[in-house]
């Protein structure tokens, strides 16, 4: 079965071969992934290089977390692509995100104030987890609306953080 990935805007087409083979846009990588104890943190080696990642489901598409960056993925196979285009379906970026943490961590800074202006991509603020510093960005243009946190909070798994609209 083949998988349509868009990642942040961009498709790429996935074919999982066997148990340690994915192609990638044609290009075939060795893989090993793993959960690791139940948690939403996922072992990724990729071609040799370890990767490690953390995953949920968002409210319009999975939010992956992996080297400090947030990325914003949809998966579809090519069935549920078909149905979706003859329905005239596709992303709709309208009405309120919420941003919720990824996973437990620190807020560091926030680099917004409510009300202000945001262009996709513009880092909304930082939260430290494992002792690494995540930038949390918008993933769309809008408006923050209501920030829920303040430097220096704790925050727990899929706390809502703020809004964007």
């Amino acid at each position: 079965m083949k998988y349509i990935t868009t990642i942040d805007d961009k498709e790429f087409l996935i074919e999982i071969i066997d148990d340690t083979h994915v192609s990638i846009d044609g290009k075939i990588v060795e893989v090993d992934f793993e959960s690791v104890e139940s948690q939403p943190v996922f072992s990724l080696i990729v071609d040799g290089k370890s990767y490690e990642a953390y995953v949920y489901q968002g409210e319009e598409a999975l939010e992956v977390l992996v080297k400090g960056r947030l990325y914003h993925s949809r998966v579809e196979d090519e069935r549920e692509r078909r149905l979706r285009a003859a329905s005239g379906g596709g992303a709709v970026e309208t009405g309120t995100f919420h941003l919720k943490a990824p996973m437990p961590g620190l807020v560091v800074s926030i680099s917004v104030e409510e009300g202000q202006e945001v262009k996709k991509g513009d880092v909304l603020l930082i939260l430290e987890s494992m002792k690494m510093q995540n930038e949390l960005k918008s993933p769309r243009d809008g408006v923050v609306g209501r920030i829920y946190i303040a430097a220096g909070d704790s925050v727990e798994q899929r706390k809502k953080m703020m809004s964007v609209e």
